[in-house]
């Protein structure tokens, strides 16, 4: 066999599903404690920063979701689900019409005039329309008819025997209630939910999204802090992380192999990020095919390789910032190069040791809060913040001085 026509066994991308999935154990206990629940008493919220894997372990969770006798629906949710409350019903009608098309119900046609003949009975599918006229029928607020839509559901589905739905959904970061608009997209989700989980109806919600996801959920509703069951989704350890590099090409059976130096070479610069990794290795691959056919491959071009993974995938997100933002971030960097928490106060301190200028309290708050906007910052609920982007400090220590940006 050719070396060069191997298919490369790394599949580094937004949401692609990888060869191999390292750990995760504690995860998938997790979900699966919580899929005992008879009584839904937590939800999951699945959240991490970009480039952990949030939606590829999604994804995992539906097969032992269905083994556990659950039906799963969702999908992502869009920036435009988030617009208004009527966006985001017709997003979960139309979602939860998807395992409910498979169910038939009984509808009476009453009969004709001038005619003799009784009542008919037919078997039609609950679909989209049948639930859509549901929620147009109730009266009431939009988590009214929702409640209602939800409630008839899952009397169709216990009749069928197939009464527990997981509700996924991922980028859930992106649903938000605007007060200046009078639309609370989220907090209707969030009513809904809770309102049925009380009445032992077990539909769960799953999300996924990035830090800002719980925070916005407990800003909208204090009491989603007991609703939900957080897991934080971080990096993979040296071991797992060595799994995820070696494993792909063993099940692939494949003619190149990584030596151990090569393989601590991907470890330190990947961070231990999934998405890293997979991307690192698909490079080193490609690399040690061309150099040599046999196999007896040489060191790994790791500057080359961070070089085009600067252009790949963080050249667009610092290209969003003002010359004063960078600044700040290269103090930051200098902080928690490691992706570690910073504070105000840290920032205001570190500005005036490394900075001409430095930053006063008032305007750090203000950049950080524009850099949130960006995606490129967030806050805990305790007040600290952190990058939104994995491994960016690194990045911006090694591409950027600040002293060169006036």
């Amino acid at each position: 066999m050719k070396l060069a026509a191997f298919t490369n066994p790394y599949r580094p991308g937004a949401g692609h599903m990888p060869p191999h999935l390292a750990g995760r154990k504690q995860e998938y206990e997790e979900f699966d404690r919580l899929l005992q629940q008879q009584t839904i008493l937590e939800n999951m919220v699945l959240t991490g920063l970009r480039g952990v894997g949030k939606t590829v372990l999604l994804e995992t969770f539906r097969p032992r979701a269905a083994a556990a006798g659950w039906l799963w629906v969702g999908t992502d949710l869009s920036e435009s689900a988030s617009v208004s409350e009527a966006n985001l019903a017709t997003r979960l009608i139309a979602d939860l019409a998807v395992v409910t098309s498979s169910v038939q119900m009984e509808v009476h046609t009453p009969p004709q005039p001038g005619f003799s003949a009784g009542a008919e009975t037919q078997l039609v599918p609950v679909g989209f329309a049948v639930l859509a006229s549901v929620y147009e029928q109730t009266p009431g607020l939009v988590s009214d008819k929702l409640k209602a839509v939800l409630e008839f559901a899952h009397v169709q589905l216990t009749n069928a025997g197939t009464g527990k739905i997981i509700f996924a959904y991922d980028e859930a970061q992106n649903l938000a209630d605007n007060a200046g608009k009078a639309e609370f997209p989220l907090s209707v989700l969030l009513d809904v939910f809770q309102s049925i989980q009380r009445k032992e109806i077990p539909f769960m919600l799953v999300l996924t999204g990035l830090p800002t996801l719980f925070p916005k959920l407990v800003e909208a509703r204090t009491y989603a802090e007991r609703m939900f069951r957080v897991v934080m989704l971080g990096r993979l350890n040296e071991e797992e992380s060595k799994e995820a590099i070696l494993r792909p090409i063993d099940v692939a059976g494949s003619p190149i192999h990584f030596h151990d130096a090569s393989v601590n070479v991907i470890c330190r610069e990947s961070g231990g990020y999934p998405y890293f990794i997979q991307f690192i290795c698909r490079e080193v691959f490609d690399v040690f095919i061309q150099q040599n056919a046999q196999g007896d491959v040489g060191p790994v071009p790791i500057d080359a390789i961070q070089r085009k993974l600067d252009t790949d995938f963080f050249a667009g997100r610092w290209a969003k910032v003002t010359d004063r933002q960078r600044q700040l971030m290269y103090v930051a960097a200098s902080l928690r190069p490691e992706d570690e928490e910073f504070t105000i106060q840290e920032i205001v301190t570190r500005s005036a040791e490394l900075l001409d200028k430095g930053f006063s309290a008032s305007h750090v708050n203000q950049i950080l809060s524009g850099l949130s906007d960006h995606g490129l910052i967030y806050k805990n609920r305790f007040g600290k913040y952190s990058f939104a982007v994995p491994l960016l400090g690194t990045f911006i220590l090694r591409s950027f001085d600040p002293m060169l940006q006036h």
